[in-house]
């Protein structure tokens, strides 16, 4: 298999994605939830995560540092997916508050980056 992908690239994703994942591993490992409450440590991530994506796309503007940071270093720490399947415990107002809360914190951070 051919990837046409240069190895800087694949390098900035993959070193970034290591560290956005031991960065969530460690919050979600440090401020754990009871089965059936708040996922607190979800929420928090993703919305960081968004307040970052706000502040990357506004502020940066380097291919390797929008790799690294962005692709790499936000896609290893955000975890929508987690926070799709917490919803089965945590209920409809989890969704909204992780949706609304994503969506603003992308607004936010994007203008306090201007």
């Amino acid at each position: 298999m051919d990837l046409d992908v240069h190895p800087t690239d694949l390098a900035a994703v993959a070193a970034g994605g290591v560290l956005g994942a031991l960065a969530r591993f460690g919050i979600a490992t440090a401020w754990p939830h009871d089965p059936g409450g708040f996922p607190w440590s979800t929420w928090v991530i993703n919305v960081s995560g968004c307040l970052l994506i706000g502040v990357l796309n506004t502020r940066i503007q380097g291919r390797i540092p929008r790799l690294l940071l962005g692709t790499g270093f936000l896609g290893g720490y955000t975890t929508f997916s987690t926070a799709i399947a917490e919803v089965s415990q945590a209920g409809l107002v989890y969704l909204a508050a992780t949706l609304i809360g994503a969506v603003l914190a992308v607004a936010a951070g994007s203008a306090l980056a201007r």
